[in-house]
């Protein structure tokens, strides 16, 4: 058996009501770790690439890491895969909370769903046991009354509960899952996948404990970590303000994404500030499991929005792009926003970016009321916004249009919408602009699942010195305009660690350095594990993914960014600042040929031989 996991990986075949257990080898878990190395490997191994993403026959698939429900911070969290219906390709998320630690706990490694309950229908598991229930009662319900409904029914309120909501339901292209009601797997669309085999909810009650090779010495790294953790927090960012904090920061500097990412400050930026939340609307600040940083904020407004603490409150990603992206500098409106999308099941980034695009387009005479049902959807239009995202969820009037996601809505609305579209690889781009980080702008055209800035480098931090790349062989730092060879091997060394996060599925806000990561994995497996070999997980990781994605039908061609970020600022502290559509073209070839991979992008025999995988150029 290997320590820091329990050998098992339940299997759920909706469509016959069939469970059943895998137990891998050793060699499995040290190959792949967990979390998206585990999605990478089951995509790879068992689908072929064109399976309907809402057909019974696609794979969803929920992964813990061999430190998930340990007592530390960053510990809470799971992986959540399948092919993606937003960008047909390879799909994860990633998603905090504390339902990762209690399957951990429960007996189980991950969760393999496959095929299609013939009605709506929860899984229940519980310390190894596991049924398939009627989830008739619960379906069109919000998703605090779901989990509600079902800690009553089984009669504990320590079950935790990942769900979907109404927009997974009916199937949105970028519906999300939710844990514990208020921490999304957000990206990829993987609500939508769940919605499509009528799985409602996942519920889990746990009493084990994670083994580990070494208690001594685990307990003695947890009680250090703690211990300094504590003596810090004060210090930590995160805990005073979460990710919100970053919001004036990028306004200053010029990279806030501002009505569309047509700009790149907005004049409304202190409203929606986070000192703005924390002394109007703040109630409280929660966190994730065994965690103290508490960086979730809670709040709650009155008339006219009337929003509900009970679903947490908006972040970073929120506040940009339900506020400055669509000119809206409402703290209320945007909070009803982000409620609504945790008790919908809406991934808040596509659906911020789709509302502004439906703005854009508004503003530009590609739509008319006529299109919106009446609502004049100008930018800075706060009311229009919060009912666009319900009308999203539901699929109704425009909001049907723009739940198949931007991508799929300019092709459908045409008449020049594609300008006014800002994805890459058809997933909405994240609230950091390309324009101010080039790096990360080719980091969004290469992902794995389309753009993301969390598995992703940040050319500002690594400005004035490399950090932990130093260990790596990055010496020398880079300026944050320059998009040169030396930035793209920046860019794969530093996104190398965010993917090994996601196959550890620990939380990338945990302050943990490198070492004493190596440090916890030696005494919590007994493995005489060290960077080099975590780095070649990453690349796996990586690698795999992309190799499902050729298999998909993914190809150089589609590895672009919107038009929009190769034309200049205007005005504001980046006026003229804009990427450079050569120097972005061979960035994108020399990444390629850095990882590994042929001129369009696929990965040859020889490196999937040199990562171990060999098997995965022959499927």
């Amino acid at each position: 058996m290997a320590n820091g996991y329990n050998n098992k990986i339940l299997r759920v075949d909706l469509s016959g009501g069939t469970i059943s257990v895998d137990e891998p080898e050793e060699n499995f878990y040290r190959r792949y770790l967990g979390g998206r190395g585990l999605v990478g490997y089951y995509l790879n191994k068992e689908m072929k690439g064109d399976e309907d993403p809402l057909g019974p026959e696609n794979k969803l698939i929920f992964a813990t890491g061999p430190i998930t429900g340990l007592s530390i911070a960053g510990a809470g969290r799971n992986s959540v895969g399948a092919r993606s219906p937003l960008t047909g390709g390879y799909g994860d998320g990633e998603v905090g909370g504390y339902w990762g630690a209690e399957l951990k706990h429960a007996g189980y490694d991950a969760i393999i769903i496959e095929g299609k309950a013939e009605k709506p229908v929860y899984l229940w598991i519980e310390d190894g046991k596991v049924e398939i229930k009627a989830a008739g009662h619960i379906w069109g319900k919000k998703t605090a009354e779901c989990e509600k409904i079902i800690k009553k029914e089984l009669g504990d309120n320590g079950i935790r509960v990942a769900q979907i909501g109404i927009a997974g339901e009916n199937q949105v292209r970028f519906a999300c899952v939710i844990n514990d009601i208020s921490h999304a797997a957000g990206r990829s669309g993987l609500g939508a996948v769940m919605g499509s085999k009528n799985l409602r909810a996942i519920a889990v009650r746990g009493h084990g404990k994670v083994a580990v090779a070494d208690e001594e010495g685990v307990e003695a790294l947890l009680k250090q970590s703690r211990e300094e953790l504590k003596a810090n927090l004060g210090n930590i960012g995160m805990a005073q303000s979460g990710t919100a904090g970053i919001l004036m920061l990028l306004n200053t500097a010029g990279g806030l994404p501002t009505r569309n990412f047509q700009q790149g400050a907005f004049e409304g930026a202190e409203k929606i500030s986070a000192d703005a939340l924390n002394e109007t609307i703040l109630v409280r600040r929660r966190g994730c499991f065994a965690c103290p940083i508490q960086c979730k904020p809670e709040v709650a407004t009155g008339e006219p929005y009337n929003v509900d603490p009970t679903y947490g409150g908006p972040e970073y990603e929120a506040l940009g792009s339900f506020g400055s992206n669509c000119g809206i500098d409402d703290l209320p409106a945007i909070s009803k926003a982000a409620e609504l999308s945790n008790a919908c099941g809406l991934d808040v980034i596509s659906t911020g970016v789709s509302i502004a695009f439906a703005m854009d387009c508004f503003e530009r005479g590609i739509l008319t009321e006529k299109d919106t049902g009446g609502l004049k959807l100008n930018f800075g239009n706060a009311e229009a916004m919060v009912k666009l995202v319900e009308m999203i969820a539901r699929k109704e009037g425009l909001g049907k249009v723009l739940a198949e996601g931007v991508a799929r809505a300019a092709e459908a609305i045409g008449n020049g919408a594609e300008e006014c579209a800002m994805h890459a690889n058809k997933q909405e781009i994240p609230m950091h602009s390309p324009r101010f980080r080039p790096g990360m702008g080719v980091g969004y055209a290469v992902s794995v699942t389309g753009a993301d800035h969390v598995h992703n480098m940040w050319d500002n931090a690594y400005t004035q010195n490399t950090g932990r790349l130093k260990d790596m062989g990055v010496l020398e730092p880079l300026p944050r305009e320059e998009l040169s060879p030396a930035k793209v091997r920046l860019l794969i060394y530093g996104h190398l660690w965010p993917h090994i996060q996601n196959c550890l599925t620990f939380c990338g806000f945990a302050p943990m350095s490198v070492d004493r990561m190596i440090e916890l994995l030696k005494a919590v497996t007994g493995w005489n594990i060290n960077l080099f070999e975590l780095n070649k997980i990453g690349e796996r990781c990586i690698t795999m993914a992309r190799a499902f994605n050729v298999r998909a039908g993914r190809t150089k061609k589609d590895d672009r960014l919107p038009h929009r970020f190769f034309t200049p600022f205007e005005s504001g502290p980046l006026a003229g600042a804009k990427l450079d559509e050569a120097e972005f073209e061979q960035a994108v070839g020399t990444y390629y040929a850095m990882m590994g991979w042929d001129e369009e992008g696929k990965p040859t025999p020889a490196k999937l031989q040199e990562l171990g995988v060999g098997w995965v150029a022959g499927v």
